[in-house]
């Protein structure tokens, strides 16, 4: 995993960096101050985990965490901040973690694990899913094996998302957003904080308030917004 630290106290920033080289194999690519600074280069730079302090210059944590949720790829974002007031702001836009300073050395290391098995779950479910176009599902307390092309949407309810084909829905326990990074980009969208569709099971794109889309499904009668935040790479993706 490659990560950036945005903290603007040396201090923190050194105890942070000692317990990520001791404690996991994440890579640190560069240390940030500035909330713009940041802005700039994950535009240019990939990277997978992003640990963020809140009050930092030019552009505070929360706002530019709420920058990164619009991008195509998201990294993993997790708040380490002296705020706890933002905490409900973070798990909107579906931070991993949310860490009160000063933290425990117990809490850095039980993030550093699970950050690191929820990567290489991902990474491991998009391997398996482009080679056989399957992805492993839940029903009455049973694994199901399910065709991706048989999905038509996702839905997001607290922490559990909900995947549906023409007949059947499925659960699958973990975020909407981890979800969609272990599917194919080229058959589907996360259309909203709460939704992803299958782009091929669209029949109809429908004009709604503020701009915005419905999108009609073929053999079902159900619609699916899309969110203004996502509006702009929606027409790019569909040629609009």
């Amino acid at each position: 995993m490659r990560a950036i630290i945005v903290e603007d106290e040396f201090l923190a920033r050194e105890e942070l960096k000692y317990f990520i080289k001791n404690y996991s194999s994440i890579e640190i690519v560069d240390e940030f101050e500035d909330g713009i600074d940041v802005l700039k280069f994950i535009q240019k730079n990939e990277v997978d985990v992003i640990f963020l302090d809140i009050n930092i210059p030019s552009l505070d944590g929360v706002l530019l965490a709420k920058n990164i949720s619009k991008f195509s790829k998201k990294p993993y974002i997790v708040f380490i901040t002296a705020y706890k007031e933002h905490a409900v702001e973070a798990f909107e836009i579906e931070a991993f973690d949310y860490i009160l300073k000063p933290y425990y050395e117990s809490r850095i290391i039980s993030m550093l694990k699970k950050l690191e098995m929820s990567y290489n779950q991902q990474k491991d479910n998009s391997h398996k899913n482009s080679i056989t176009n399957k992805i492993n599902l839940w029903k009455n307390e049973k694994i199901r094996v399910v065709d991706l092309d048989d999905i038509y949407y996702c839905i997001a309810r607290e922490r559990v998302t909900y995947v549906s084909t023409k007949d059947e829905e499925y659960s699958v326990n973990v975020s909407i957003t981890e979800f969609y990074n272990s599917l194919p980009k080229d058959k589907f969208f996360k259309c909203h904080r709460s939704y992803i569709v299958n782009i091929t099971k669209i029949k109809e794109i429908i004009p709604w308030f503020n701009n915005t889309y419905n999108l009609r499904l073929q053999d079902i009668d159900y619609e699916i917004p899309v969110s203004r935040s996502n509006l702009k790479e929606f027409k790019q993706l569909m040629n609009i």
